[in-house]
């Protein structure tokens, strides 16, 4: 499905809220967005603008699922195999696009809050081509500081290498398939096509324009990195707190081609959409490096944590070590993760009250927690700001190993029982 189709799908089951009303770029439309936080929305009516805009559409796991044609319960594996197997997209003509003025006042873009640096995209997926290297694609906000100009918040990461090796011009996607929108946000080794993770998650077909291999987005921008510095910022990231202003490089615009009646992807900053794509891409890779020590059986980087900086692992656990090698191996496995719970396999992870249950009653502080202060995420507002040193703190909550499961286990319900027959 083309983001589109994903768009009718979702209105097809009842699950698109559709906006007739007109609604403003400034502060409305983001606004609306967080009243109606995890419910895709169509916006119709744009002021100014002949564009829609859609938004919320990948904010619940269940959504994203939808996307991919998979059940929920299978998102983990599903990735986790197209991380390992990732498959070379197939080139198709590109059709059905046209090209505008290279003048960002015709896109419908947001400006979320008051404090904001200025109108942000915050969907955009950036693809980037190297010879050798092939192509690379992430996710990078950029504020609009001209018509034909914007600032990029680039982290010193693969996208910056690319730069480095003097790829100037790359590609800027908004309106993506979702197997794209969750790809872009994996974490894999540079050289890596994300693209052909996105293939493997579903049929990816790329396309060219503007002599750049991109997916079938319903806006592609061909961007070129100048020499320029801006400030940047501030935006509320993944925290819900404001990020602090930097000195980013600044892209210039070159060309835009849109599909016909194209639609205009808004993410709203600290929403249930920013949290859902960038946390559940952690989750195969923390997947991963557990599996190496012990038997994994799944994992949860939640929104409570702000789908970054915790996440809750469940093991089957075969020696006494296995909790705390598994918290040590999720933390190699996020770099980012601030604090980890580890928990039996009878423990459903999704629910909170049941983690909560057994650090009630499997936990001890003085002997099952990891504590260790080393550098973190720069996007948690309580570490220090300038290294990134942060305290990380894990928590096994495992049933002691000298000690009888059956003491530590709920008991079922004695008999089976159809309420039916009870209720009526």
């Amino acid at each position: 499905m083309n983001f589109k189709e994903f768009i009718s799908l979702l209105d097809q089951k009842g699950l698109l809220l559709k906006i007739e009303k007109q609604v403003d770029v400034k502060y409305e439309i983001s606004t609306l967005m967080r009243m109606l936080d995890g419910r895709p929305i169509l916006f119709k009516n744009v002021r100014g603008f002949s564009i829609p805009v859609a938004a919320n559409l990948c904010s619940s796991r269940g959504l994203i699922a939808l996307g991919l044609g998979v059940k929920e319960g299978d998102l983990l594996s599903k990735l986790t195999e197209a991380i390992d197997h990732p498959t070379e997209p197939e080139v198709v003509e590109a059709s059905g696009y046209e090209e505008i003025d290279a003048d960002l006042s015709r896109l419908p873009i947001l400006t979320h809050y008051p404090f904001d640096g200025g109108p942000y995209i915050s969907s955009g997926v950036v693809i980037a081509s190297d010879r050798q290297l092939g192509i690379n694609a992430s996710y990078h906000r950029m504020m609009v500081i001209e018509k034909d100009k914007v600032a990029v918040r680039i982290l010193p990461r693969h996208f910056e290498e690319f730069l480095n090796r003097g790829n100037k011009e790359f590609a800027v996607c908004i309106g993506n398939p979702i197997q794209v929108l969750l790809a872009a946000a994996v974490s894999v080794d540079l050289g890596v096509n994300e693209l052909g993770i996105a293939n493997t998650l579903s049929q990816t077909n790329l396309i060219e324009l503007g002599g750049h291999r991109v997916p079938e987005a319903e806006i592609v921008m061909i961007a070129e990195m100048t020499e320029e510095l801006h400030d940047e910022g501030p935006f509320l990231d993944l925290t819900e707190t404001p990020d602090i202003v930097r000195k980013q490089r600044v892209a210039r615009i070159k060309r835009i081609f849109v599909k016909e009646d194209p639609v205009y992807q808004a993410l709203l900053p600290g929403g249930l959409e920013h949290k859902t794509l960038m946390g559940m891409p952690r989750e195969p890779t923390i997947f991963r490096e557990v599996n190496k020590v012990c038997e994994c059986k799944d994992v949860y980087v939640t929104p409570g944590g702000c789908s970054w900086l915790h996440a809750v692992v469940s093991i089957r656990k075969r020696s006494h070590e296995d909790g705390k090698k598994a918290i040590e191996a999720a933390f190699r496995g996020h770099r980012s993760l601030k604090h980890v719970w580890v928990v039996d396999e009878d423990i459903d992870i999704h629910n909170p009250h049941e983690v909560e249950w057994a650090m009630a009653t499997r936990f001890q502080g003085d002997r099952d927690i990891v504590m260790k202060r080393e550098p973190g995420s720069s996007l948690d507002p309580s570490s220090d700001l300038k290294t990134r040193m942060t305290t990380k703190m894990g928590f096994d909550l495992t049933i002691p190993w000298d000690r009888d499961p059956k003491d530590f286990k709920k008991p079922q319900p004695p008999l089976r029982l159809d309420l039916k027959e009870y209720l009526g």
